[in-house]
């Protein structure tokens, strides 16, 4: 008697009927996200809703941290070495509680990121080789978010190189060449998604897995306190007036 495979629940299933977009795999695209951050931490708190959504539906979800974190301490004891060390092991943690396939990390210096070439190059080297459906990442356009975060210049440079990789540089094949040697090719992404955002025009429900994300977050004991009053602080962050939890983002379905 042969053994049954377990089917991974559908996108309407996990998300109802605002879901993100199904990949063509007749097509050859493929169940596949990224999720682009600027620091250790960024993706938990921006996707790891989403991220752990997209991964039960059987999809491959990879993190890439841009930044190597190495400013996000006060502790007089911390070099940066160790910071970094300790971060990325606590973002490896976060990820794994979710099913992301796997963390990578850039480690361009923390607080001290440009628009470059070079960071550019770095991203669309991530897409092409993953080659995802969709991508997510930092809203670039806010400096203030609802009137009361400041968009740390880290989130507002990822996000726009991550915007520019997406388009047009990960698609056209004459940019950055080298990438076609290393048997790389060019990659259309299908939808982008955009945390936050102050217009945001795509819900996701996380309420049955608002303390799963919660829980993505206090595998950062480097950043994050576990007592109650920063639980509660945060749930009510993802928590709408009609009780349901939210991640929001804005949507870009892009031309084919």
């Amino acid at each position: 008697m042969g053994v049954e495979v377990p089917v991974a629940p559908s996108l309407e299933d996990l998300f109802g009927q605002e879901r993100p977009g199904e990949p063509d795999e007749a097509a050859g695209e493929q169940r596949r996200a990224m999720v682009f951050a600027a620091h250790p931490d960024d993706a938990d708190f921006g996707a790891a809703g989403v991220a752990a959504l997209l991964a039960r539906a059987g999809w491959e979800v990879r993190y890439v941290v841009v930044t190597d974190g190495s400013k996000g301490s006060d502790d007089p004891t911390l070099t940066p070495e160790r910071l970094v060390a300790i971060r990325q092991e606590e973002q490896r943690a976060a990820g794994a509680l979710v099913g992301v396939e796997g963390v990578r990390f850039l480690g361009f210096t923390d607080g001290e990121l440009v628009h470059s070439r070079a960071l550019l190059g770095a991203i669309v080297r991530e897409i092409r080789e993953f080659q995802p459906y969709a991508v997510y990442t930092h809203d670039p356009e806010p400096v203030i978010i609802r009137n009361v975060f400041v968009n740390h210049s880290d989130h507002r440079v990822t996000g726009l190189a991550t915007v520019d990789a997406v388009y047009p540089a990960a698609r056209d094949r004459l940019n950055f060449p080298e990438h076609l040697e290393a048997g790389l090719s060019p990659h259309k992404v299908r939808e982008l998604y955009l945390w936050g955002a102050n217009e945001p025009n795509f819900d996701v429900d996380i309420s049955d897995i608002v303390d799963l994300k919660i829980a993505t977050l206090l595998a950062h004991p480097s950043q994050f306190p576990s007592d109650e009053a920063f639980i509660e602080r945060v749930r009510a962050f993802w928590r709408e007036p009609d009780g349901r939890y939210l991640e929001r983002y804005r949507r870009v379905v892009l031309f084919t």
